[in-house]
């Protein structure tokens, strides 16, 4: 039998009313990285924006493998470090899968947030790169390695689509 931890945090607003703000989650190997990507590509929706954030090797590349594998894409998932995105259409909806680690200058040259609008999901690996051309609504997942198996993922949703998927599948 294996083991997820979640944990979720809940913040109160002047009402005294709460609203989800972060949940956490711990996984132990490969296969429990990409079941929570498989998760929540369970609840899709076209436009979608999933960004990614972590340390080299953190899995961020597992995870969009996993998100993919789910969507029906059946293209080798790498990560796009040089190309900066990689557009797969084999599966139920277009998969946008930015890599900005290497990018230098400005991301209103490369046109991000044309993707944003394609009907399509868009995962972005090293997203806090280009904070400036994010849209307000979307989930931010941050990857942090504890050791050589275990990550601990926290998940923070901008917006109610977000927050309602959040809620329903972590």
């Amino acid at each position: 039998m294996k083991y997820v931890v979640i944990h979720i945090f809940f913040i109160y607003n002047e009402n005294g009313d709460t609203r989800m703000m972060d949940y956490k989650i711990t996984v132990r190997n490969e296969e429990e990285m990409m079941e929570i990507a498989q998760n929540i590509e369970s609840e899709k929706f076209p436009n979608m924006v999933i960004c990614l954030d972590g340390e080299l090797g953190s899995g961020k590349t597992v995870f969009v493998k996993g998100f993919a594998q789910a969507l029906g894409i059946t293209e080798v998932i790498t990560s796009p470090t040089f190309n900066i995105v990689k557009e797969y259409y084999s599966g139920e909806l277009p998969l946008f899968h930015m890599d900005v680690y290497r990018l230098k200058s400005g991301c209103q040259k490369f046109g991000f947030k044309d993707y944003y609008t394609k009907g399509g999901i868009s995962i972005i690996e090293w997203s806090e790169l280009i904070c400036d051309c994010l849209p307000e609504e979307r989930l931010d997942i941050e990857f942090k390695i504890i050791d050589e198996n275990t990550r601990v993922l926290k998940f923070k949703p901008h917006g109610k689509d977000y927050e309602d998927l959040c809620s329903s599948t972590l």
